[in-house]
C-alpha cells in the first residue's frame, strides 16, 4: 500500500504541475515531496525500531516478484533522503522564482524532482536486480534533466553530457556485475549476491566486489572515480547541487554497504582497499577544493574530500568485521552513517548559501566578491555555520562524526592489529591533514566572499530573499542538535550499525549499545560543549553589562598609505599562494596575465590563475584526444557522396545477414579443433 501510495503520488502531483500556474507548480512539488516523504519516513522510522517492511509484487513471468524491503540501513538513508529533497525543494521554490515565466522548463523540472526522489527511494528498498537497475537508471536520467536545467549554456550542457556519460559507465559495471550473479546463483533477487559469495572462491568474490565498487564508487566520486562531480555541481541549479552533494551521490556510499553486508568473507582486504581510496580521495580533493576561484567547485571537491572520510569509516569497520573487532565495526560504520547524515546537511547548507549569493551577484567567482556580510546577513550565518560544520569543529556535527572516526582509528592502532597499523595509521594522518586543510580552504572562501570590502562593481542594489532562509536556518537546526545531542543519534543509528556485526543468529539491541565506551565519551562530548556555549555566553553577557556606552569609531590605521582602494586586499589566489606552490606537482594551473607597459600603465594589470584536475587530463582527456586522432583516420568515409553512403548501407546489410553463416562456419572450425 505505501508503495501505491508513492508512486500514485508521483503521477498525480505531474498532472497539477502540468495544469497549474507558474508560480503554483512549485507548491505542488512541495506538497508530493512532503507526502512521500511522511510515508516513506513512516516506514523508516519503524524499521529503526525493529519492524521491518516487507511487501512483494508480481511483475510478471519474466521479471518475477518484486520485493521492496525496508531494514535498518535503507532507513537510515530514506530518513536523511526525505529531509534533504524537503529542504531542497523548499529552498527550490525560491530560487525558481525567476524563471516562472518559462513554464515547460519547470513543468519538467519539478516532475523529475518528484521522479528522482521516488528512483531513490526505490534504490534503497528494491530487492529485484532488473528493477533496481531500472530505478538506477531513472535516477541518472532525471538527476541528467536536472542538471541541465539552464541549457542555454553550453558548458551547462556539456557538464550534463560529462554526468550522463559517467553514470552510465557505472551502470555499465553494476549491470555486468548483476549479470554475474545471475548466471551463477539464477536469482534475481540480491539475496543471490551473497549465495553466489557463500561458495566462491575469494578471488573471485573480491573481484567481483571490485566490479560493485566501481560501479558504486563512480556515483559515490571516489578518486579517481570523480571526474563528472566538479563540474555537473557548478552547472546545476543551487538547490539541485545540494540534493546531489547530500543525497545523490551517497546512493554510491548506500551500495557499497549493501554489498559489504552480503559479502561472505574477505573483510580485511576489502578493508584495506576502501581505506586505500578513502584517503586518496579524502586529500586530493581538500587540496583541489583549496586552488578553486569558483564557489560551487570548491564545494563539489570537498564532496569529494567527504566521501573520503565516509570511506575511512567503512573501510575501518570492514577491518573491524574480519578481525571481530565489536569497538571497530561501532566506530567505523557509525561514523560513516553519522557522517553520511551530517555531510547531507552541511553541504546542502553551503549550496543553498551559494545559491543566493549567486542570485544576488550573479557570479560564482570568489575573486570578485566580497563586503557581501552587509548585504546578505543571514546568508553569512548561514555559510559561515556550514563551514565550522565541514570542518570538523565543535560544536557542529561536522565535529561529532570526526570524532568518532578518530576515535576508532585510534583504538585500532592501540590494538596492535599487525599489517594494519601502517594503514590505520596513515589514514589518521590524511584526517588530520584533511582537517587542516579544509579549515585553510574555507577560511579563504568565507573570509573573500563575505569580509572586507567589494573586490568588483557588483549589481545594485541586491538583498537577501528572506522567504529562501527558513530551509537553511531548519538544516542549521538539525546540525545543532547533532552537535549538541550526538549519543541520541548514534542511538537513531545503531539498529543500522548492529547490522554489521558477525554476531550468527541475532542481531544486538539497541540499548546494548549504551554500554560501548564510545558512546558514553561521546555523551560526554556532549555535555561538555553544552557546558562551553554556557561559558561563552556569559562571557558576552558580562562584556555587555561592562562595555562602555560610548563607542568611539575611527578609521583603521593603513600603514601611511592615504589612498587605500579594495585592489590591496588578500584575493583568493594570494592566500592560498603558499600552499599551492608546495603542491604544484599534483595540479595544471593554467596561468594569464597582463604586460605591464610603460612606467605609467594605463590599463588595469590583471593575472589570473586557472587550476585545473590533473588525473582528469591523464585518464579522459588524453585517451579521449587519442580516440579522436584514431577516428580522424576514418574522416574519408564521411565524403558526402550519396552513391558511398548507399553502398555503406548495402554492405552493412550484407554483413549481418552473413553473420549466421559465419557463426556455423566458427562452431564447425571449433568443433573439428576439439576432435583434432
Amino acid at each position: 500500500m505505501p508503495v501505491a501510495v508513492i508512486i500514485a503520488t508521483f503521477f498525480i502531483a505531474s498532472l497539477f504541475i502540468l495544469l497549474v500556474g507558474g508560480r503554483w507548480k512549485g507548491f505542488v512539488a512541495v506538497a508530493a515531496v512532503l507526502v512521500n516523504g511522511l510515508v516513506s519516513a513512516n516506514i523508516a522510522i519503524r524499521a529503526l525500531t525493529g519492524q521491518a517492511f516487507e511487501e512483494h509484487f508480481y511483475t510478471g513471468l519474466y521479471f518475477g516478484e518484486l520485493a521492496i524491503r525496508v531494514d535498518a540501513l535503507s532507513a537510515w538513508f530514506i530518513l536523511l533522503t526525505d529531509f534533504t529533497l524537503l529542504t531542497g525543494i523548499l529552498y527550490g521554490v525560491r530560487y525558481l522564482k525567476p524563471y516562472e515565466g518559462k513554464a515547460s522548463a519547470l513543468n519538467a523540472h519539478y516532475a523529475c524532482y518528484i521522479l528522482i526522489h521516488v528512483a531513490m527511494l526505490g534504490i534503497f528498498t528494491i530487492q529485484h536486480l532488473l528493477w533496481f537497475l531500472t530505478a538506477w537508471e531513472i535516477m541518472t536520467l532525471t538527476a541528467f534533466l536536472m542538471i541541465i536545467f539552464d541549457h542555454g549554456k553550453m558548458e551547462v550542457v556539456r557538464a550534463g553530457i560529462n554526468f550522463l556519460i559517467q553514470a552510465h559507465i557505472s551502470f555499465t559495471f553494476l549491470t555486468v556485475a548483476f549479470i554475474w550473479i545471475h548466471l551463477q546463483s539464477g536469482a534475481y533477487d540480491l539475496a543471490g549476491v551473497s549465495t553466489y559469495l557463500s561458495r566462491a572462491h575469494p578471488a573471485l568474490g573480491f573481484l567481483l566486489f571490485l566490479l560493485f565498487f566501481a560501479g558504486f564508487g563512480i556515483k559515490a566520486g571516489f578518486v579517481p572515480f570523480h571526474t563528472w562531480l566538479p563540474y555537473a555541481h557548478p552547472a546545476a541549479p543551487a538547490h539541485v547541487s545540494g540534493v546531489m552533494s547530500g543525497v545523490l551521490i551517497k546512493l554510491g556510499i548506500f551500495g557499497i554497504l549493501r554489498i559489504i553486508l552480503l559479502a561472505r568473507g574477505g573483510f580485511v582486504l576489502i578493508g584495506y582497499t576502501i581505506l586505500i581510496f578513502s584517503i586518496v580521495s579524502g586529500v586530493y580533493g581538500v587540496i583541489m577544493a583549496i586552488v578553486q576561484h569558483n564557489l560551487k567547485k570548491l564545494l563539489a571537491y570537498h564532496s569529494i574530500e567527504n566521501i573520503g572520510i565516509i570511506g575511512m569509516g567503512m573501510g575501518v569497520g570492514c577491518i573491524g568485521i574480519g578481525l571481530k573487532n565489536y569497538l571497530l565495526i561501532f566506530a567505523g560504520f557509525g561514523a560513516a552513517l553519522l557522517h553520511t547524515l551530517n555531510h547531507a546537511l552541511f553541504k546542502s547548507l553551503l549550496f543553498y548559501a551559494a545559491g543566493t549569493v549567486h542570485q544576488a551577484t550573479h557570479t560564482m567567482d570568489i575573486e570578485r566578491l566580497g563586503g557581501l556580510v552587509k548585504k546578505l546577513p543571514h546568508t553569512t550565518v548561514l555559510f559561515l555555520a556550514g563551514s565550522v560544520a565541514i570542518c570538523g569543529l565543535p560544536p557542529l556535527n561536522g565535529f561529532v562524526s570526526e570524532f568518532l572516526l578518530y576515535s576508532g582509528l585510534f583504538h585500532g592502532m592501540a590494538a596492535n592489529l599487525e599489517t594494519s597499523t601502517l594503514l590505520l595509521l596513515a589514514a589518521l594522518s590524511a584526517l588530520a591533514l584533511i582537517g587542516g586543510l579544509a579549515m585553510l580552504c574555507f577560511t579563504k572562501a568565507f573570509g573573500i566572499i563575505f569580509l572586507g570590502r567589494p573586490r568588483h562593481l557588483l549589481p545594485e542594489p541586491f538583498k537577501e530573499d528572506r522567504l529562501g532562509l527558513p530551509p537553511g536556518y531548519l538544516t542549521l537546526a538539525l546540525m545543532v542538535a547533532i552537535g549538541l545531542l550526538p549519543s541520541l543519534f548514534l542511538r537513531l543509528a545503531a539498529p543500522a550499525i548492529a547490522l554489521f556485526t558477525s554476531v550468527p543468529g541475532q542481531l544486538p539491541a539497541v540499548d546494548q549499545a549504551s554500554h560501548i565506551p564510545l558512546l558514553s565519551t561521546m555523551q560526554a562530548i556532549s555535555v561538555s560543549t553544552v557546558v562551553f556555549l554556557l561559558m561563552i555566553l556569559a562571557i558576552l553577557l558580562i562584556k555587555r553589562k561592562l562595555a562602555s556606552p560610548v563607542a568611539a569609531w575611527s578609521p583603521t590605521w593603513g600603514c601611511g598609505y592615504a589612498a587605500p582602494t579594495a585592489r590591496l586586499q588578500y584575493t583568493a589566489n594570494s592566500f592560498v599562494r603558499p600552499l599551492r606552490k608546495l603542491i604544484r606537482p599534483l595540479l595544471m594551473m593554467n596561468k594569464s596575465e597582463g604586460v605591464i607597459g610603460g612606467v605609467f600603465p594605463s590599463d588595469p594589470i590583471r593575472s589570473d590563475t586557472h587550476p585545473y584536475d590533473k588525473l582528469e587530463a591523464t585518464l579522459i582527456d588524453r585517451p579521449l584526444r587519442g580516440l579522436r586522432r584514431f577516428l580522424g583516420r576514418f574522416d574519408f568515409l564521411q565524403n558526402g557522396s550519396a552513391p558511398a553512403y548507399i553502398l555503406y548501407g548495402m554492405g552493412f546489410i550484407v554483413l549481418v545477414l552473413l553473420i549466421p553463416f559465419l557463426a556455423d562456419a566458427v562452431t564447425y572450425l571449433f568443433n573439428l579443433f576439439k576432435q583434432v
